[in-house]
């Protein structure tokens, strides 16, 4: 089987497997539970709420078990210049629980304050061979956006801290997209290796599933570009009103009068139709014909209010949190207490397993 071959496969059984979770979340989603998380680079723009953040609340609704890492130390796997992380973590929290994270029924945590966590690191890289991280897609690809020609250690096993972050509370549901599979398979395999080599064959570690969702992809306002704070192209959730549409009407589009929808051909007018259709829960064809041939400054005014409108109370519930920076750490201790009983008791089990209880 070619390498094309073998990866549409892979994906087609993941597909297959995500299909039959999302059936399971819309009748009982009892035993699901969910890891996910982002890492803290500063607040976060309207492509990662569209994106994700939105379908996570969703999940977390649903009834789906809720773990959200703040992924600080990935901050420096392709980074030399890390910046002002704590603010980016509080940034990072104020965005989560402004969008509808419950702390209540989710629980939300830092790498770097859950030891026990990273020390699982040391079994999993016993259960990986060098070629097997060289070749992840995923690394290369984080690789080559930073820029960079040498792959450093940390960038080289970030699969395998991915997988501790998912299996140290024996997280056994990860929403990605079609990009992160090489990510969750990794920790699959490393999942059944540890069961094999050290559970003595229990089912110890769940090897988690891929949860694919028809997420849209949203471009940057330059209409080429993911959505980048570094590339300027953003909606930052917690602009105004007046900067939405200032920056809205920045917005690359083309010089053809007549609006539609044809991402292929015209991505920056596809894009604002896409937001737009993504805040009024409209079709994009839709918006497209009733705008008709006033152009593209209709087509944005109409986005800009559309996101507005939509926006309005996250933005309200973000400007009340940020009033209370106390509330916010507090939120964050009393979830990693909560990560920390967990893999403690992980650890605990693990060391068992491995014979090195002393």
């Amino acid at each position: 089987m070619t390498s094309t071959n073998s990866t549409r496969t892979s994906y087609d059984t993941a597909q297959q497997r995500s299909d039959k979770i999302w059936d399971r979340i819309a009748t009982d989603p009892s035993g699901l539970r969910m890891l996910t998380g982002d890492r803290p680079t500063g607040a976060l723009h309207i492509g990662h709420y569209f994106g994700s953040l939105r379908n996570r609340v969703l999940l977390q609704d649903a009834g789906v078990e809720t773990w959200l890492i703040v992924a600080d130390y990935q901050v420096i796997t392709d980074r030399e210049v890390i910046g002002d992380i704590q603010g980016s973590v509080r940034e990072l929290l104020t965005d989560y629980l402004a969008a509808g994270i419950d702390p209540e029924r989710s629980t939300i945590f830092t790498h770097s304050a859950v030891p026990a966590l990273n020390q699982l690191l040391l079994p999993f890289l016993s259960l990986v061979t060098q070629p097997e991280l060289e070749r992840n897609p995923t690394v290369k690809a984080e690789l080559q956006a930073a820029g960079k020609s040498a792959m450093g250690g940390l960038m080289l096993t970030y699969p395998v801290h991915q997988a501790a972050d998912i299996l140290f509370c024996h997280g056994n549901l990860v929403p990605v997209g079609k990009d992160q599979l090489p990510h969750i398979e990794q920790t699959r395999v490393i999942a059944r290796r540890f069961n094999e080599r050290y559970a003595g064959g229990e089912a110890y570690f769940p090897e988690p599933d891929a949860l694919l969702s028809e997420a849209p992809t949203i471009l940057g306002l330059d209409g080429e570009h993911k959505m980048s704070k570094s590339l300027g192209n953003t909606v930052m959730l917690k602009m105004d009103e007046a900067e939405t549409l200032k920056k809205i009407k920045k917005a690359k589009t083309d010089a053809d009068r007549q609006i539609t929808f044809d991402p292929e051909n015209r991505p920056e007018v596809a894009n604002l139709l896409t937001i737009a259709s993504q805040a009024t829960g409209r079709a994009p064809a839709e918006i497209a014909e009733e705008i008709g041939d006033r152009g593209a400054g209709t087509l944005k005014i109409f986005t800009a209010e559309a996101l507005n409108a939509h926006l309005a109370p996250l933005r309200a519930r973000r400007a009340e949190l940020e009033q209370d920076p106390g509330y916010l750490m507090q939120v964050l201790r009393a979830g990693n207490e909560r990560a920390n009983a967990e893999a403690d008791a992980t650890l605990q089990r693990v060391r068992e397993f491995m014979g090195m209880v002393y």
